[in-house]
């Protein structure tokens, strides 16, 4: 892995608890040393992202190395988030993967002109999200060259 000797951050927007739950347990039992951060909406990501409320004084906070973002969040949903991230030249880079319950076709295709790196559906079981861990795994750490 490339980033094997680096703690590797990803920020997840997602605002059901279950599903952080579920999310959680499958990235922890892949054993890769993930920095993970969950934020609830789009304010609390960008919030977390530009160091601005209960994130301006905290020390934790890393630029991640992926985003993963729900379409269906409160205050703002991922589309609107989406479009704020690749308007904004300091968090253009960092890649954001769409991982939503939604499979229409609108959202696919307004998620890649938006610039999204992908659109996942969401699974709905803990072997089903192990697999699609494992893929981001070797896509985004092994695979693909990111900017640190």
């Amino acid at each position: 892995m490339k980033y094997k000797s680096q703690s590797v951050t990803i920020l997840i927007a997602e605002d059901d608890p279950d599903d952080c739950l579920l999310m959680e347990e499958v990235f922890r039992e892949s054993s890769q040393g993930y920095n993970l951060v969950f934020v609830q909406d789009g304010i609390e990501l960008f919030e977390y992202l530009r160091q601005q409320a209960s994130y301006a004084t905290s020390k934790s906070v890393k630029r991640p190395d992926l985003i993963l973002l729900d379409l269906n969040m409160p205050r703002m949903d991922g589309l609107e988030a989406l479009a704020e991230i690749k308007a904004d030249p300091n968090l253009r880079s960092i890649p954001v993967v769409v991982l939503t319950m939604s499979s229409t076709e609108e959202d696919v295709l307004r998620t890649y002109e938006l610039g999204g790196a992908g659109f996942i559906i969401k699974p709905a079981n803990i072997e089903a999200m192990a697999e699609v861990v494992k893929v981001l795994n070797q896509y985004w750490f092994e695979v693909v060259e990111l900017t640190r």
